[in-house]
């Protein structure tokens, strides 16, 4: 996921907030919002909000952890199928 694009300060978030939804739909751009210099909250699309609580799930499974694990051995070692192979009928 990307990293945070843009840190602005809470006032300059109240005084924009129309502008900062628009840049941050239009780019799918992460900002954080800061008081008195300390970030305090995080403006992002639901769409990357929904993808990091899916990762987030994905990487609490231990099983899933384990078969990612093993399938990053299997293409690192070439065992893998091209897609024509896989989809024979």
């Amino acid at each position: 996921m990307d990293q945070i694009q843009k840190i602005i300060p809470i006032t300059k978030a109240k005084k924009d907030l129309l502008d900062i939804v628009k840049e941050i739909t239009a780019e799918d751009s992460t900002i954080a919002v800061t008081k008195n210099g300390v970030p305090v909250t995080v403006m992002m699309t639901p769409e990357r909000y929904e993808g990091l609580l899916e990762t987030i799930e994905i990487l609490a499974s231990p099983d899933i952890v384990k078969s990612l694990a093993a399938s990053e051995k299997d293409f690192r070692a070439g065992r893998v199928f091209s897609h024509k192979e896989v989809w024979i009928d």
